[in-house]
């Protein structure tokens, strides 16, 4: 190497330093927290993400505690029974015995949050898009518009922490409808035998050993999702039921995990458990 090279080499390193990619002596900048869903936008991958890595060592529905296997076949528990959909005081889409009976024996994911909920908040839900067209040539709307041309909606739609495990036929009996709290005077009883769940006149009451977790569901969907808001009376309920009915341990191992994935946290329920030492997955290390 002549002088004239050496030279032209060492007057180069400190602006080749200055531009950082020469070399970087910098600690890395921390990302910024995402504020809810970014991990997938779809359905399917999140629905077998949650069997198979939240759900594989807790097999439990929500509202009716039954078994289920890695199969999503449901175990009933003892005492579970239909209701007869013909004698109920709640509007049910047109489904014959047989096919409520297929649902029961098997496990679907449940929105907390109905899709309905925040979903018509979307342009694309509430009147359509331009490739909302069939092959008919007819225009669509609803969720299969808003899932196919809305990315924010997609999100939404698979954000995990809005979704449980539920017989088929309980989450399909609950449709879209909101939680609220009946009085004695209702005389409402329990819809699908020993599961403790009451519908009527379009309003659902789960046991009380989910309500708390129920309504911290809605506080964070609300929390992340500005283009949500929880409608009132159902607001008053639910800080009523958050106050009463705390976490629980495997609320609190389940947000984890969904943390440890999905990337962001359930701040208000985190809270909680943390201060319970409670925020960590038992089949790891704290």
């Amino acid at each position: 190497m002549n002088k004239y090279a050496a030279l032209l080499i060492v007057s180069l390193i400190p602006s080749l330093s200055c531009a950082g990619w020469f070399w970087n002596t910098t600690e890395p900048v921390a990302k910024a927290e995402r504020k809810g869903n970014h991990y997938s936008q779809s359905f399917y991958n999140v629905k077998r993400v949650m069997l198979d890595k939240i759900y594989d060592d807790h097999r439990r529905t929500l509202y009716c505690d039954a078994q289920f296997d890695k199969f999503k076949q449901i175990i009933a528990p003892r005492g579970f029974k239909l209701p007869d959909v013909r004698k109920v005081d709640f509007k049910v889409y047109d489904i014959s015995p047989e096919e409520l009976q297929r649902k029961a024996e098997r496990m679907e994911w449940e929105h907390i949050v109905p899709a309905e909920n925040f979903g018509r908040t979307f342009t694309e839900w509430a009147k359509g898009h331009k490739n909302c067209v069939s092959n008919k040539g007819k225009p669509f709307k609803g969720r299969s518009c808003a899932e196919q041309e809305s990315e924010d909606f997609r999100y939404m739609y698979t954000d995990m922490y809005n979704l449980y495990p539920a017989i088929g036929a309980v989450n399909y009996l609950r449709s879209n409808f909101n939680f609220t709290q009946f009085n004695r005077k209702d005389n409402v009883k329990s819809l699908f035998g020993s599961c403790n769940l009451k519908i009527s006149r379009n309003r659902v009451e789960p046991s009380d050993e989910i309500k708390g977790l129920i309504a911290r569901t809605y506080f964070y969907m609300e929390d992340t999702y500005p283009r949500y808001k929880i409608g009132e009376p159902m607001r008053g309920i639910l800080n009523a039921w958050d106050k009463e009915y705390p976490v629980t341990r495997w609320e609190c191992e389940r947000a984890y995990r969904i943390e440890k994935i999905q990337g962001n946290p359930n701040k208000r329920v985190k809270k909680e458990c943390q201060n319970k030492n409670l925020y960590w997955d038992r089949r790891g290390t704290r």
